[in-house]
């Protein structure tokens, strides 16, 4: 496993102590899956527009996932340096206990 303690640290700090770490593993998780736009994760995951729009923008200011394309169009996707220590995530949300769907 490569670790990375600056993405460990990060992803401790929005994932393990906030009220919306859950939403946001999952949401990283979904990512992993399929790539989409809010719309489509909000319909993906069962939960409102707005929850998925305000994690994503979380992540995206900590550079966790990056967007492409147009305003409605805006398709979210992990960051490649996520991808790259995604070993990083999967130990953490063990330790956390998080339960994500697909998750190797």
């Amino acid at each position: 496993m490569t670790d990375n303690p600056d993405l460990r640290r990060l992803l401790w700090f929005l994932l393990g102590s906030t009220r919306g770490g859950e939403m946001r593993a999952r949401l990283i998780q979904e990512l992993r899956v399929k790539p989409g736009n809010i719309n489509q994760l909000a319909v993906r995951m069962k939960v409102e527009y707005r929850t998925v729009k305000h994690h994503m923008e979380v992540l995206q200011k900590n550079s966790l996932v990056e967007s492409s394309g147009d305003r409605y169009g805006l398709t979210y996707f992990l960051h490649p340096w996520l991808e790259a220590h995604i070993e990083v995530f999967d130990d953490l949300c063990k330790q956390l206990k998080f339960k994500l769907a697909d998750q190797p």
